[in-house]
């Protein structure tokens, strides 16, 4: 499943990966104006328009003797998409070990575990209420799956030019961290020196009477 993922993504096979994204991006456009369960409904019958017919067109075949009986969608009938005990034990301890590493990392965020953490999901959570504001979740998914279907792509062919830049900003960034550093050792106060411990009446009266 995952080499066949990395294959989509990388357009290795242009057909079937124009296909997918066509369908994904009209399919989530779609639910702008309609509902999930109308849009769904929608893609069913749109497919079966089209095997339906040609289930037929090979059956009218197979009565007129021109055809030895061969089913048009044998291979994807064949096709094995059931799990097996392990792969279902696997399956599912995957997906209990994400819930329960998502409620961890929750708990430690909102319960303040690390004050630092802790801000940084407030800031992120504001700059996501920020942008609902712009624009609702399915047009982030749309963005999201555009994204997919193009930087791995993008990068693959332009890794070098991409690298250089990272580089580039990179270096900026540290330039920056250097002057905000050597402004504040700048700015910061030196320690006061240490004054000497004052003498103690006693050692003054012994020192007159010397």
């Amino acid at each position: 499943m995952a080499s066949k993922l990395v294959d989509l993504v990388y357009w290795r096979s242009m057909w079937w990966t124009g296909v997918v994204f066509t369908g994904l991006v009209i399919g989530l456009a779609s639910l702008f104006q309609l509902s999930v369960i109308t849009v769904l409904s929608h893609v069913f019958l749109g497919l079966m328009c089209v095997t339906f017919p040609l289930r037929l067109y090979y059956k009218l075949l197979e009565l007129l003797r021109w055809n030895p009986g061969v089913h048009p969608f044998q291979s994807c009938l064949d096709y094995d998409s059931t799990l097996t005990d392990t792969d279902t034990v696997m399956l599912v301890e995957e997906v209990v070990l994400l819930i329960a590493f998502a409620v961890t990392e929750f708990k430690r965020l909102v319960f303040i575990d690390n004050i630092f953490d802790s801000i940084k999901f407030v800031v992120l959570l504001y700059l996501l209420s920020y942008i609902g504001v712009l624009i609702n979740g399915l047009t982030l998914i749309i963005i999201a799956v555009i994204a997919v279907f193009s930087l791995p792509l993008l990068y693959k062919k332009q890794q070098v030019r991409i690298r250089r830049i990272v580089r580039t900003v990179r270096g900026f960034v540290r330039k920056i961290q250097n002057m905000c550093l050597s402004l504040y050792h700048s700015v910061r106060p030196s320690a006061a020196p240490a004054s000497k411990p004052a003498a103690s009446p006693a050692v003054k009266q012994k020192t007159k009477s010397k």
